[in-house]
């Protein structure tokens, strides 16, 4: 399986032949380097692990910084593995660029959501909210009732109330490959990726093909 980590930069817009735009995300892909290789022999999986942005030594622990010397990748930030087959025969310090990827191709986006912080039900759970006449006078957007008194005589875990939204894993997945720029290491696809600008993403080969 193809994958790279990259770093969104924002949303912009293209006009394919016929004249019709297209939304489209910019992510800055690469070059990453294949850090590790796992092998099913080892540790039971077929995977590589592949390291995204340079930094400086005392950002990383000792434990980071003995995992990565230990290839021949360098220093690096950002951390993330990718299932391959084992007939792929990646090797550590080997390096990927955006390049693996064509325009066409469909791939899923990895990345964590903008957090919203501690919100109600109407936001967080699409809540329509109470009555606003009849003398609902601070109730629109109150959740309601939330459980029974006799059976069960509890709230069921699980339920959808209030609290934290947002900061979470969240895929986009089959998305089109709009623009491939292996000189200025861009990758460009069509519709939206989650996270905010500059938020690391992981782009890999789409699994509904």
């Amino acid at each position: 399986m193809k994958g790279i980590i990259g770093k969104k930069l924002g949303m912009t817009q293209i006009f394919d032949e016929a004249g019709r735009m297209i939304p489209v995300t910019l992510i800055e892909a690469g070059p990453c380097f294949v850090t590790q290789v796992r092998t099913a022999q080892r540790e039971g999986y077929s995977a590589i692990q592949l390291g995204f942005g340079e930094v400086k030594s005392r950002r990383l622990s000792a434990g980071q910084r003995g995992h990565l010397q230990k290839s021949v990748s360098g220093l690096l930030r950002y951390l993330r593995e990718f299932r391959t087959s084992p007939q792929e025969g990646a090797r550590p310090g080997d390096r990927v660029t955006v390049e693996v990827f064509r325009v066409g191709e469909r791939v899923d986006v990895v990345g964590t959501s903008k957090g919203k912080g501690f919100q109600g039900g109407v936001k967080r759970h699409h809540f329509s909210g109470g009555p606003k006449t009849h003398g609902q006078s601070d109730r629109h957007r109150a959740p309601g009732a939330v459980g029974s008194t006799t059976t069960p005589g509890r709230v069921y875990k699980g339920k959808r109330m209030a609290g934290h939204m947002g900061a979470g894993q969240v895929t986009s997945q089959s998305l089109r490959v709009a623009v491939v720029d292996g000189e200025r290491n861009l990758l460009g696809v069509e519709g939206s990726v989650p996270g905010p600008r500059g938020s690391i993403v992981s782009i890999q080969e789409a699994r509904k093909q």
